[in-house]
């Protein structure tokens, strides 16, 4: 026997209506998939972007490690070396050696306050009294970012992998006197 008479009715009148409207659903679809891909960039948990950059050394002299520390991952693994240099004309930059982390949409290294309340946690609010220092040039190998002229390394001693578009750290260092 079939099925009741009111259940093939309620059936046929559901697969007529997401027949008769299922280019409306695909036209609403394609933006929202669109949209949802640029947010979160899920390729790019499968693509390592490698730099392998030269310690920049000047012809004057070589620069001086300033500051180091080891890179602990917080949101993502995160692990390699920060070292801070100082040229003898005065200017400084950040190396970081033997880094690996995860990669990410709108990834930025930044210099934080050493005692940056955010730091406990992984997801932070967007008022970081932060230094930025560019856009991740790679989430694998060895690069370098210059530091600002007026930053203080004494008041901003931490250094932070953070993704801007989701307000999380990837990973951290605190820095030490070298």
């Amino acid at each position: 026997m079939g099925q009741p008479c009111w259940e093939n009715i309620v059936n046929t009148k559901q697969k007529s209506w997401i027949k008769r409207n299922k280019w409306i659903l695909v036209l609403v679809a394609i933006p929202v998939l669109s949209v949802a891909w640029y947010e979160f960039r899920p390729e790019k948990l499968f693509i390592n972007q490698t730099v392998s950059e030269a310690a920049p050394f000047m012809a004057s002299g070589d620069p001086q490690p300033v500051y180091t520390g080891i890179l602990e991952g917080k949101a993502h693994p995160t692990t390699g070396r920060a070292t801070i240099y100082q040229t003898p004309d005065g200017k400084s930059f950040l190396r970081l050696s033997d880094f690996a982390t995860s990669n990410g949409p709108d990834v930025h290294v930044v210099l934080l306050k050493s005692g940056e309340k955010a730091l406990a946690g992984v997801a932070i609010a967007n008022d970081l009294d932060k230094i930025e220092l560019g856009s991740l040039k790679g989430n694998q190998g060895d690069q370098n970012y210059d530091l600002p002229a007026a930053t203080d390394l004494n008041k901003y001693q931490t250094v932070a992998i953070y993704c801007e578009r989701f307000h999380v750290i990837f990973g951290a260092s605190q820095l030490e006197k070298f």
